[in-house]
């Protein structure tokens, strides 16, 4: 009996209910990507009095250069992030991985000549002759320049990402005293040999997983990174997607397009942006991933400022191991090898808590002891 009364009740509620439902109008939000973008943008919006929300070019190498400028206290370190690719900006999916960064750093998300933003307001056969490497280094070099004088720092912390780290193991080079630190994620050393132990991964992770085609695939380019050899690109997509597949990429998944997606949520973005910005990435990588893959920045192991990794585990897309090497050699006046052990090459979207409290707890410090964060309340 109380069973029914129950039922009817559920079958009473569901009816007033269906006129509701069946109304696309009615349906609760988000509906559309604007208003999904809407949510995030209110969310992650700056209201601090002496906070800063910038979304904006700057003039680098004489080309208009896109920027978001985020921080609760203009005070606080700035962070000047290098994205990876080249190509692949990290400014779409920054709503996501980069939460709480803002409340210890004015965090800088720049869209690179040829990429994101960028790459969508500008004339690519202007572009096209000006990607090369030396240039993007030079760009990186004037960026920082122009944050030191924008927010009146002496030093910023850089953090480079994927091929972001060999503009930002440059700037080491060229720039030390402007750093605070630079931050290296998914670390370019010796890259011929990052190549050749990507391939051997996912050559054996194919063999245990008894995949034909995989196997197919990586014998068909094989002998894969051979030194003196340039690596066609044709290949090099080949040897990513396997990779990718077995974890390499993000750990435990075989693609990064649960990352990927996230830039469809992105306030940073406009639908045009959204929908051109991958386009940036194949414009990038043409004429410039395979040089960076040809490159040996191993024998780079004096640095002039303190130096910072961090590496996810299963990272074969850049092989972890052979930065760990790196760094093993590496003569700084500070360093510290933070690992990532559920993480691949996007380890800051694959573990964005670790990423928070290793920027705190390294990168902070070095900034707190040179007097450059706000003065604590008396």
């Amino acid at each position: 009996m109380h069973l029914q009364g129950r039922l009817g009740f559920a079958t009473i509620s569901l009816v007033a209910l269906a006129p509701v439902i069946a109304s696309a109008a009615d349906w609760p939000k988000p509906r559309s990507r604007a208003e999904a973008t809407a949510v995030v943008r209110e969310l992650e919006r700056i209201v601090t009095p002496n906070g800063v929300q910038r979304l904006e070019t700057v003039k680098i190498g004489g080309v208009d250069q896109w920027v978001s400028i985020r921080g609760v206290d203009r005070r606080n370190p700035v962070l000047l992030v290098i994205h990876g690719g080249p190509g692949y900006p990290l400014m779409p999916f920054s709503w996501w991985f980069a939460r709480g960064w803002d409340e210890y750093f004015t965090v800088v998300q720049w869209d690179q000549r040829g990429a994101g933003k960028s790459y969508v307001s500008e004339d690519p056969d202007e572009i096209r002759p000006t990607l090369t490497t030396e240039r993007m280094v030079d760009d990186a070099e004037e960026m920082v320049a122009w944050l030191r004088k924008e927010f009146g720092k002496d030093k910023i912390f850089v953090l480079g990402h994927s091929w972001g780290t060999y503009m930002g193991l440059k700037l080491t080079q060229r720039r030390p005293e402007w750093l605070h630190a630079y931050i290296g994620v998914a670390q370019i050393a010796d890259a011929p040999e990052s190549e050749r132990r990507g391939w051997a991964f996912a050559m054996e992770a194919a063999k245990r997983a008894g995949n034909q085609q995989a196997i197919l695939d990586l014998q068909a380019i094989a002998p894969y990174g051979a030194p003196g050899k340039p690596i066609p690109l044709k290949d090099v997509f080949t040897e990513r997607k396997w990779v990718g597949f077995f974890g390499g990429v993000m750990a435990y998944r075989t693609s990064a397009e649960a990352e990927t997606n996230a830039a469809e949520l992105s306030p940073d973005y406009t639908d045009d942006d959204y929908r051109r910005f991958w386009g940036g990435n194949d414009f990038s990588e043409q004429p410039l991933l395979a040089k960076v893959l040809g490159t040996d920045l191993s024998g780079e192991t004096v640095l002039k400022c303190p130096l910072i990794l961090f590496e996810g585990r299963h990272d074969y897309n850049l092989s972890a191991s052979v930065a760990a090497d790196w760094f093993a050699r590496v003569d700084a006046p500070s360093k510290q090898l933070v690992w990532f052990e559920n993480s691949g090459h996007e380890l800051m979207s694959e573990e964005p808590g670790k990423a928070l409290v290793s920027l705190i707890s390294y990168a902070r410090p070095i900034a707190e002891q040179a007097g450059d964060v706000p003065a604590s309340p008396q």
